[in-house]
């Protein structure tokens, strides 16, 4: 149920939320009501209430109305035109009776009324911004959704601002910078409400951005905290006990001694993947990405931390709790910041709150949330940069020959920089306890260059040459496989042709179903692999589906269409052939693929139901 909000007067809140936090009472009091709120939606399966379902990210429903018996009979049952024709990641949410529908740059927003057949427009929202965010936006204008909590609809804009708006009424309720264009700083990720506070992060990684997460109070739009990826223990908020059980993990002073010089202020770490939040435990989990430059060799001197690194951080202070280093001292962008999924799984017969991360370096891991214990760490996909993550000090041990350097072609190296998977989310089954896994199979040439630093300039300092996996030898460019991750091994997979960019959403009624960058819509037997329904839409989808329970109780399924991204980006910015290194190496492999020729640029929401 959508309810009116009264805009409180400025400052109130966040003076009476310090007033409380004091004597320990904000947990019992109004400034939970979001938290609270959020956590009782997410359970109920009729809705779809933050972009991955709930705070655990598994991307699962409990509704089994499709089923692997009937969803031969899904049906278009409507769709919707989004406005924008770039790439379309994230998904709707739908709250009550209203979907909240979210588009690329120029980042509409509109609010659906689904009482109305099949629906009406409540309102739209389109923000004003500076059309530079354009030219400095690494990957595609992309936008990874919106957020909801306590009538209000939370929404980021390419230019770095976010926004709060009435979910009721669409109107503007207050508006922030977190973001600055002029330094190539861009938001593309979905924010998370936690609590009274909207957390958000920053994209940039390749103009020598730093990377950081900041927390805002969404009801007055005031920040309450900075926490940045690298840097001095106070700007990075290293709490008192952060890494207490795995020192071997890294600790204080680490974001700048692993740095040479002050290479740490350009070092990257940019925060623009999926956030996750265990209320049990009261620490939220996020990743960061590759270091500034991809030129290893003018960061030599330490791990560069804390890039590439999965962070435990505390709501209320920002502080970490722990933190853990995938890939130390990157040399290929193998950012780190795919999605955590929280589930509780059976580790030698123990019931464990763990967290499973599969990572662009190509390794599954499995960690123990409530320290950061790495539990199992294996490939998901093939890799041919490390032999394998040691069980000593939990480190990759690297194959020599496949490290990248400056003025060297390293060639074949697996996978290539947009990972064994990119930000495309995973999902989780409880029927199964198997995870299900949109991947890339996808090698490289890597040469590092000299690069200069110019404030919002491009600060990349490589030259990528991609092509198919196994060093070239294979015909088809990502998989969707099925997952066990503490036994580090496929069930099944599916092999398709381009990198499988959508993030699935699985059911109770057995299915899960999933997008091709060429435009196939299907729904998978989630214990056999099996196809058993498939529909063409307009564009490629790159977006994540959601289900839910519409007034009429009838269950819908439904999916963003518009092809982009970095590997679409040369479909969705119309770029030639030429120079295949173009798009940071997009361009070359995008068209060995033959996504061109597969599909087109479009901006679409599609939902299905039974006929």
């Amino acid at each position: 149920m959508i309810v009116k909000i009264k805009k409180p007067k400025k400052y109130a809140v966040a003076k009476n939320a310090a007033l409380l936090a004091a004597f320990g009472l904000i947990g019992s009091l109004s400034l939970a009501k979001a938290n609270d709120e959020l956590i009782k939606l997410e359970k109920e399966p009729g809705q779809w209430v933050m972009q991955n379902k709930n705070y655990a990210n598994t991307r699962y429903s409990e509704l089994n109305q499709i089923n692997t018996k009937n969803v031969s009979r899904l049906r278009l049952a409507w769709s919707f035109s989004t406005g924008a024709l770039r790439g379309h990641e994230g998904g709707p949410l739908v709250v009550g009776t209203t979907m909240y529908v979210h588009s690329a740059y120029p980042n509409h927003v509109y609010a659906l009324d689904l009482t109305q057949k099949p629906y009406a427009i409540k309102w739209q929202y389109t923000p004003v911004q500076n059309s530079q965010a354009v030219a400095v936006a690494c990957c595609d204008v992309v936008n990874r959704g919106l957020a909801y909590a306590n009538g209000k609809i939370f929404m980021v804009t390419l230019d770095g601002q976010i926004i709060a708006l009435d979910a009721n009424t669409g109107k503007e309720l207050w508006k922030t910078k977190h973001a600055d264009v002029t330094k190539g700083e861009t938001l593309t990720g979905a924010p998370l409400v936690v609590k009274d506070k909207i957390l958000v992060g920053v994209s940039g990684g390749e103009f020598g951005v730093r990377g950081r997460v900041g927390a805002y109070d969404i009801n007055t739009g005031n920040r309450v905290w900075l926490a940045y990826s690298q840097g001095p223990d106070e700007e990075v908020l290293l709490d008192s006990d952060f890494n207490k059980e795995f020192p071997k993990h890294g600790g204080p002073g680490d974001g700048t001694k692993t740095w040479p010089g002050e290479q740490w202020k350009l070092g990257g770490g940019t925060t623009w993947g999926w956030y996750s939040y265990d209320p049990a435990l009261d620490l939220f989990y996020y990743g960061t990405g590759n270091p500034g430059t991809w030129n290893a060799e003018q960061r030599k001197g330490g791990d560069n931390k804390w890039s590439c690194t999965i962070f435990a951080r505390r709501p209320d202070t920002g502080k970490a709790r722990w933190a853990y280093q995938m890939t130390p001292w990157d040399a290929w962008d193998y950012d780190g910041i795919n999605e955590m999924i929280l589930p509780d799984l059976t580790v030698k017969g123990k019931k464990t709150p763990c967290l499973v991360h599969f990572d662009r370096n190509g390794f599954g891991y499995v960690l123990d949330r409530r320290t950061g214990q790495l539990i199992e760490a294996q490939p998901f996909v093939y890799v041919n940069w490390a032999k394998e993550i040691s069980k000593e000090n939990d480190r990759p041990v690297e194959i020599p020959e496949k490290r990248t350097k400056q003025g060297v072609d390293t060639k074949g190296i697996c996978p290539n920089s947009m990972g064994g998977k990119d930000q495309q989310p995973a999902a989780f089954s409880p029927q199964t306890g198997l995870f299900y896994v949109p991947t890339n199979n996808m090698c490289m040439n890597y040469e590092g260059v000299e690069a200069t630093y110019t404030a919002g300039a491009p600060y990349v300092g490589a030259n990528v040459l991609m092509y198919s996996g196994h060093e070239g030898k294979d015909d088809y460019y990502g998989a969707f496989i099925c997952y066990d991750a503490l036994k580090g091994k496929r069930v099944w997979e599916i092999h398709e042709h381009f990198p499988v960019w959508s993030g699935p959403v699985v059911t109770a009624g057995g299915l899960a179903f999933y997008g091709t960058m060429d435009g196939w819509f299907k729904a998978v037997d989630i214990k056999t692999g099996k196809v058993l329904w498939q529909q063409k839409l307009g564009s490629g989808i790159i977006g994540n589906p959601i289900t839910y329970l519409g007034p009429d109780k009838k269950q819908y399924v439904a999916v963003y269409s518009g092809v982009g991204g970095w590997f679409g980006i040369a479909v969705a910015q119309n770029l030639p052939p030429d120079d295949p290194y173009a798009g940071l190496g997009a361009v070359g492999v995008a068209y060995q693929a033959g996504l061109p020729k597969a599909t087109t640029i479009g901006g679409e929401l599609y939902v299905f139901s039974l006929e």
